[in-house]
């Protein structure tokens, strides 16, 4: 009995190790694509339509992970749909990218006004 409660607690030690190890590589690969796209970003510094295509291809791709693997792993049950949701709100919420309203981009074209000059 004894032998198989160690193994037991072993092989759980073991799985609690490579799901460790996963979730570490996992962490090393999404810091690795951060790097990558500030590496990109910060060397088309100032030319906004190489940075538009950062952000749409950004855009594309959190609308293609949503729709094509998020959606299909979404839990079927009650506790791990509230773990979800649990994990989302204290994670600061559902991933969202905002858009610029085109209002604030065209605030770097409106005319500044202009001082009353009085000649005296």
């Amino acid at each position: 009995m004894e032998n198989e409660q160690s193994a037991v607690v072993r092989a759980t030690g073991s799985m609690n190790n490579a799901a460790q190890e996963e979730r570490t590589k996992f962490m090393a690969d999404l810091e690795g694509i951060t790097k990558i796209v500030q590496t990109i970003a910060q060397q088309k510094q100032g030319q906004s339509l190489e940075l538009l295509a950062i952000l749409r291809l950004l855009e594309r791709l959190h609308q293609e992970i949503r729709d094509n693997f998020f959606q299909e792993a979404l839990p079927d049950n009650r506790q791990a749909l509230y773990a979800l949701l649990r994990d989302i709100e204290m994670s600061g919420g559902w991933p969202y990218i905002h858009r610029m309203k085109l209002q604030a981009l065209l605030s770097n074209f409106l005319p500044e006004p202009e001082e009353s000059s009085t000649q005296e």
